[in-house]
């Protein structure tokens, strides 16, 4: 991710709670218990939100300065939450150790899907499930063709490697999950290549 933009996130990711996404951040993690993988965790915006039944997060988040902010949120979280500078291609969990994988707002940016979803398989126990918030792929041909104008060209390098166009749910389908309480909506509430989200259960089908 470049450093410009991760200083730039926290103060944009701010504005973004402020005018609704801390609702869908509850919403996300609402009911979760045990053990917990958080992947791209940023500044930490989740942590305040995770539920008592949660017993612990790992938190990864590559980026140096986005990691040490999470560190601080961390230390104010109302659960134990340890964070780790790994990669969503290689969680430092072991094999069918964790209940939940959380996914919120990082997709976009790792650079293989289909690789950190498989990982993300890989440490879920026995009827573990994914958590994820995603924004991606418009609803008309015209603004998906504008989407994948933007990721070829200037988009990714101004925002952290965010693709706007990638269809996340196909992505856990593929993957082989089966998804279940699945919310889409537009934030903010008008049609821009940026506003199209997904929120939703992934299990093991």
């Amino acid at each position: 991710m470049p450093k410009l933009f991760a200083r730039m996130w926290p103060r944009m990711r701010q504005t973004l709670d402020s005018r609704g996404m801390t609702e869908h951040r509850r919403a996300l993690l609402a009911g979760l218990t045990g053990q917990v993988v958080e992947v791209g965790a940023g500044d930490g915006a989740n942590f305040a939100h995770y539920p008592a039944t949660v017993t612990r997060v790992l938190a990864v988040e590559p980026e140096p300065r986005l990691r040490e902010l999470a560190a601080g949120a961390a230390a104010r979280a109302p659960v134990p939450v340890e964070v780790s500078g790994a990669s969503a291609g290689r969680l430092p969990a072991p094999d069918a150790s964790v209940d939940t994988v959380v996914f919120c707002l990082v997709l976009c940016t790792v650079p293989d899907v289909d690789g950190a979803l498989a990982e993300a398989r890989r440490v879920l126990r026995p009827g573990g499930q994914i958590r994820f918030l995603e924004h991606g792929r418009a609803d008309s041909p015209g603004l998906v063709r504008f989407q994948r104008v933007l990721d070829a060209t200037v988009w990714p390098p101004l925002a952290g490697g965010c693709h706007t166009s990638r269809d996340i749910v196909t992505a856990l389908e593929r993957a082989g999950f089966t998804i279940a309480d699945l919310r889409r909506y537009n934030f903010p509430p008008v049609r821009t290549p940026w506003s199209f989200h997904a929120r939703g259960t992934a299990t093991v089908g």
